[in-house]
């Protein structure tokens, strides 16, 4: 039997496919081929950086789905079920919307697929797959499961590796589609099955993708503890609650960590009120000086998240975000526009208040462009709402903002390695930010591009 991977794109610029520049190991496909059987074949295809090869023999192909590249994904599927090939399809969106995954594909597979992938493809070989496979959600993921490293060589992706402590998160704020996949839950692998991870592949510096390393502070000072005779450098995501447990923090630095993607999220009280953001707390300038300086103390360097758009937003509260991201010289920022992830409590709210764009399916919609609002916000128009976004985004990544911040003492200067980090990265996302913005989704041109 053989078996085809695929890392759908998110879209096209003009008439041809994005080149992701700063595109990373797609982890979870790793994994998928470490559970597949050694006499299955298993090749894999990244649509961010090279062509699919349709025409070339396979007897299965299965798709990641993220609701950004769902279009990209149904084109793809398409294209191999025209010749005969049959297809699957699992991810964060197929969970959250299984009905729409499973009209394009052959088999949908629902949650994490360590329960249910090998069952799945024992049916292919026997000609019985079924429609749709829903696994229980393993207490231990990824158990006694290693990557196929193997197959990420050769595509160009950053000099990082992926991997993963923990999957999920025990906070429910309202626009996280995390929350509804894993419940609400956060399930932790065995430390000895990730040290034996880290040791089996070759690089000093590792991404754990976790949704929150920091959720379960036992168990994270429990890994972190066993990474420190390691001596590798790591990045992840935390919550800013972090900071209340300095054991937890002092392991953590410990132990190789140089700086954390956090939800700052809004730099306001109501904000992140309305958001459900209890990690945050009030969310004010005054919390947040405090943070920040604690971050600093420790030599994080920090990636900051922000979402705009809340019905507390105003043109000039967003603006003010952004004028506190470059005065705080964070190593990186985002400044996301509030999206409606489908079943998600914001989805349901905002659809009950009419307020969803393009027919409450921004992600197919023809119309749609990235980075654009797909909400009516209250304090503003959705135009507004996508300038001053992309404003934030051009404004935190100009030249000049890049070399103020990039003489923070404490954090991007405090070591020659952390510095070289930021020199390197800023410019390459700097770039991202303009070629991603208004970026058609899928690859195929609508009925009205093509008149």
């Amino acid at each position: 039997m053989h078996l085809t991977l695929i890392k759908p794109n998110i879209g096209r610029r003009e008439h041809s496919l994005y080149v992701d520049e700063g595109r990373m190991e797609p982890l979870q496909l790793g994994i998928l081929a470490g559970l597949t059987p050694k006499e299955i074949d298993v090749v894999l295809y990244d649509d961010r950086m090279e062509e699919i090869p349709y025409d070339a023999p396979t007897d299965l192909v299965a798709i990641t789905v993220e609701t950004f590249t769902a279009r990209r994904a149904y084109e793809i599927s398409a294209e191999f079920r025209r010749r005969g090939v049959k297809t699957v399809m699992g991810g964060m969106h197929a969970m959250l919307i299984p009905e729409e995954v499973a009209a394009h594909c052959d088999c949908v597979l629902v949650g994490d697929a360590e329960p249910i992938w090998a069952q799945m493809l024992a049916d292919a070989q026997n000609g019985c797959l079924q429609p749709r496979y829903d696994a229980i959600q393993p207490q231990c993921p990824q158990m006694n499961v290693m990557p196929r490293r193997d197959l990420f060589e050769g595509k160009g992706y950053l000099p990082i590796t992926l991997l993963q402590f923990s999957r999920g998160c025990s906070h429910r704020c309202h626009f996280c589609a995390s929350s509804v996949y894993f419940k609400a839950h956060h399930y932790c692998r065995p430390v000895e099955d990730v040290v034996a991870e880290i040791k089996a592949q070759k690089r000093k510096l590792l991404f754990f993708v976790d949704d929150n390393i920091v959720c379960n502070r036992e168990k994270a000072k429990e890994l972190f503890r066993a990474l420190i005779p390691l001596k590798i450098r790591w990045v992840s995501q935390g919550s800013i609650d972090m900071l209340g447990d300095k054991e937890l923090m002092q392991l953590m630095v410990k132990s190789g960590c140089l700086g954390l993607v956090i939800g700052f999220e809004s730099i306001s009280s109501d904000c992140i009120a309305e958001m459900n953001k209890g990690t945050n707390k009030k969310g004010s300038f005054e919390q947040y000086r405090s943070e920040i300086a604690q971050l600093r103390k420790w030599g994080l360097q920090t990636w900051a998240a922000f979402t705009v758009g809340h019905d507390g937003d105003t043109v000039e509260s967003i603006r003010a975000t952004c004028d506190f991201a470059i005065k705080n010289r964070f190593t990186f920022a985002a400044f996301n526009i509030l999206m409606p992830y489908p079943n998600t409590p914001l989805y349901e709210k905002l659809s009950r208040e009419g307020r969803l764009l393009y027919d409450g399916k921004w992600w197919l919609h023809e119309e749609y462009r990235f980075n654009y609002a797909s909400i009516v916000p209250k304090n503003m128009t959705p135009e507004m709402l996508t300038e001053i976004s992309f404003d934030c985004r051009r404004r935190f990544n100009s030249l000049g903002s890049i070399c103020k911040r990039a003489l923070e003492p404490r954090t991007n200067m405090r070591t020659p390695y952390r510095f070289m980090t930021y020199l390197i990265y800023n410019p390459l996302f700097r770039k991202e930010v303009f070629k991603k913005q208004g970026m058609r989704f899928g690859l195929e041109a609508s009925k009205t591009e093509k008149e």
